[in-house]
């Protein structure tokens, strides 16, 4: 993948959110947030390198590059924190304002005949079968009408950690989506399984708040 557009843009956007968490959340000295940070820059630049180009119509290039990143400042650290701890951090390092006015444009949208539309084609596109850092879902409207779900089954943030050996840090990226969807306040997130904690699918599922 070049790192011209999308994973400069998202590395000029989040490098400061991801450098001050370093401190206030995970409690690294500025000293070490200062080294961390100073490799980090070089190691996403190498994981974005290895990586494929996506799809025009692939929706997942921004899951991807935060994986990128949030792995690149990972591997990065000299005491890894546990899961708990990079779930505060990365949540805290991505919910910057310019990230919560982003979740609540796309909260306005939710649930109307362009959002359903970009579902079903993200549904058909099946990205996972051509890239395997993309992802294969299923768009299962919910009987009532109160929203809808997308089913997963192949992740490229699993395909990708994996590769990195930091499988079992995948969970900490799943919890943003509810707090996106909180940001959002356009439906309320809800969720059985993922495949990040071996679950059989990663269930997705988006309620209306007002029919909730």
């Amino acid at each position: 993948m070049k790192a011209a557009g999308m994973p400069t843009g998202m590395w000029l956007l989040f490098r400061r959110s991801f450098r001050k968490h370093l401190v206030s959340v995970l409690g690294f000295s500025e000293g070490e947030a200062k080294r961390v940070f100073a490799a980090a820059g070089p190691k996403y630049r190498q994981i974005i390198a290895k990586l494929p180009e996506f799809e025009k119509a692939d929706r997942f290039k921004m899951n991807i590059v935060s994986c990128a990143m949030l792995s690149a400042f990972v591997l990065s650290m000299q005491t890894k924190p546990t899961v708990a701890r990079l779930t505060d951090y990365y949540a805290a390092a991505m919910m910057t304002a310019p990230m919560r006015f982003f979740c609540r444009m796309m909260g306005r949208k939710k649930f109307s005949a362009q959002d359903i539309r970009g579902m079903q084609a993200t549904a058909a596109l099946r990205a996972a079968d051509r890239n395997p850092y993309s992802w294969n879902m299923e768009f299962l409207p919910y009987a009532d009408g109160s929203g809808y779900e997308a089913r997963f089954s192949r992740c490229g943030i699993c395909a990708l950690m994996k590769e990195l050996g930091l499988s079992a840090y995948a969970p900490a990226m799943c919890r943003l989506d509810y707090t996106m969807a909180e940001a959002g306040n356009a439906c309320d997130f809800v969720r059985t399984y993922t495949l990040a904690s071996g679950g059989p699918y990663c269930d997705c599922g988006y309620k209306r708040k007002d029919r909730a």
